[in-house]
């Protein structure tokens, strides 16, 4: 325990170095994509996932139209090896997921394209997005690990909005030492490493709302900010946002 606290010290010092200065991601007001992986460290058949998710990296649509973030699930664990950056809260996204409809069921490596399920991966086709409505811009601020969304919706709303913020860590490895990866040194990239549901409240037909950025669980030679808005109680994103941390 007192090597994890270590650990978690470091990370949140050179979080809070990468965010020294209040930084911004800002959505088009176009729809921007939101792409999830649920993914672990425990299990064999995701490292071919992980790596053509980090190939988006290079991908000249990123943030302008498709926001990739990978979730680590923690249901993999017995198998023999923990994954250090999973988490219960990630398991139970994609079993809502599931329930309202986006799967039939949940599985590693599986990917989410919008709250669908999307296997286009698997039969190497093109990632094909559609940024043709208009919902309005989201933005995200960040100041240390404090946070701030304003979503300003193009069409008058009926209802509420509820928001999530996560911080993504690149170029991640980790060598794995126990379970089906054992062995094999894996990259991470768009790694969710810090996750916060932030409520919204209506503003006069803008949603904003704020919240804290838990300490990350890695840290990373470079970083990015995302999120995305969706109604509360249902996981399909309605608009995402995100962009790349500057560093100094």
């Amino acid at each position: 325990m007192k090597h994890a606290a270590i650990g978690c010290l470091i990370a949140g010092a050179h979080l809070t170095v990468a965010l020294a200065a209040p930084q911004t991601v800002t959505s088009p007001a176009s729809r921007v994509e939101l792409l999830e992986l649920y993914t672990s460290e425990g299990c064999s058949s995701c490292p071919p996932a992980e790596d053509w998710l980090g190939s988006l990296t290079e991908d000249d649509r990123l943030w302008k139209q498709v926001v990739p973030v990978a979730f680590h699930v923690d249901y993999w664990d017995y198998l023999g090896w923990r994954d250090p950056f999973d988490a219960h809260a990630y398991t139970q996204r994609q079993q809502t997921i599931a329930a309202h409809g986006g799967s039939r069921t949940i599985y590693t490596p599986q990917f989410v394209l919008d709250g669908k399920g999307w296997q286009n991966c698997f039969n190497h086709r093109p990632l094909y997005l559609d940024d043709a409505a208009k919902v309005g811009p989201l933005s995200i601020s960040a100041d240390g690990r404090k946070v701030q969304v304003r979503f300003a919706p193009t069409a008058a709303p009926s209802g509420n909005f509820s928001a999530y913020v996560v911080l993504l860590a690149f170029d991640v490895d980790v060598p794995v030492k126990a379970g089906e990866n054992s062995g094999v040194t894996l990259r991470h990239d768009f790694l969710v490493v810090s996750y916060a549901p932030v409520s919204l409240k209506d503003d006069g037909g803008t949603y904003t709302g704020e919240a804290t950025l838990p300490v990350p669980t890695a840290q990373a030679s470079r970083y990015a900010l995302a999120g995305w808005v969706s109604r509360p109680g249902d996981p399909t994103p309605l608009q995402a946002a995100g962009g790349w941390i500057k560093t100094r």
